[in-house]
């Protein structure tokens, strides 16, 4: 996609970004960024944004995907401005090195004991004889005891077909509740927000806050919960909420945050809401799981924003 004049001025803002954190920054350098910043008020909004938009960036790409893509460096060019993807490598490996301990400590996910990649769907049979199926990069993990089985949903999307054994009850932990089986088949998903439980058999028991809220959610009902407590059950259109099982994506007056939320899921790099003030415009859409990208060109299509790519798996989605 070929810039705009407002996207290369901020290309050039991330440009100097990572420049004046090298280490062999010199004094010319700040000098002529100084100059560039006093010439135009556009560079000093580029400059700001550039700012906010880092601090959103502590995991462009995963770690793994990084590995991949960070290959020997060229002959370095001449000093100078950089190109746009050696802005990107410099600053995805300044990502690494100033947050790679932060990303291990905070990953409770490091060490569970199924997981699905990007674009990924799989089924997995538990020794109870249920069996979990599992969405696009998503993570959990299995503990099967006497007295209780117990998943940990840590991340992404999961159907649960429960086998019946009144002596084990069966719960699901994600985020700050669990959601206790009753005989029952439901779906689970982890939103940027809070927990989405949706029962396509039977019923379920959601507790948050170890007990302090609990409530029955009974079959084609769904509900979300989070810090804020446990929201009303309302009835769901489960066979929308199930669609990714058959590789479908479906939203109906969905945030655009939570929607680029699933699409990352889906798509190898990652897409950054760089304006808060669009996150929560509704979308509404069915789109196939492995067309991620026709997905976003819809939506910059239909929606008052537009896309910028950085790189081929970076994608900024900003106001129009």
């Amino acid at each position: 996609m070929d810039f705009e004049t407002g996207d290369a001025v901020l290309q050039e803002a991330q440009q100097w970004f990572v420049l004046l954190r090298d280490d062999a920054v010199s004094e010319a350098d700040h000098q002529r960024f100084s100059a560039w910043l006093a010439a135009s008020p556009a560079h000093r909004q580029a400059w700001e944004e550039t700012g906010q938009l880092w601090t959103r960036m502590d995991a462009v790409v995963p770690a793994l995907q990084l590995r991949e893509r960070l290959r020997p460096a060229a002959p370095a060019p001449a000093r100078g401005m950089l190109s746009r993807r050696g802005w990107l490598q410099q600053a995805a490996a300044a990502t690494l090195v100033l947050g790679g301990g932060a990303y291990l400590a905070a990953s409770p996910d490091m060490f569970a004991d199924h997981r699905t990649a990007v674009g990924e769907r799989r089924r997995i049979d538990l020794p109870d004889g249920s069996q979990v199926e599992l969405a696009a990069d998503t993570a959990i993990s299995v503990t099967m005891e006497s007295g209780l089985r117990r998943i940990a949903l840590h991340r992404g999307q999961a159907y649960f077909q429960v086998a019946s054994d009144a002596a084990r009850p069966f719960v699901v932990a994600a985020g700050n509740g669990e959601i206790r089986a009753l005989g029952t088949a439901f779906d689970v998903r982890i939103g940027q927000d809070d927990v989405r439980v949706a029962v396509s058999e039977h019923a379920v028991a959601v507790t948050v806050d170890g007990g302090r809220e609990t409530i029955r959610l009974g079959e084609g009902n769904a509900l979300q919960f989070g810090r804020h407590g446990i929201g009303p059950a309302v009835p769901a259109d489960i066979a929308s909420v199930l669609a990714w099982r058959q590789d479908r994506l479906f939203f109906q007056e969905a945030p655009l945050a939570e929607v680029v939320a699933d699409l990352d899921r889906y798509r190898p790099g990652r897409i950054v809401i760089a304006d808060a003030g669009i996150a929560a415009l509704p979308v509404t859409g069915f789109f196939h799981a492995a067309q991620a990208e026709a997905a976003l060109q819809t939506i910059a299509a239909t929606l008052p924003v537009r896309l910028t790519r950085l790189t081929d798996r970076l994608v900024i989605i900003r106001a129009r």
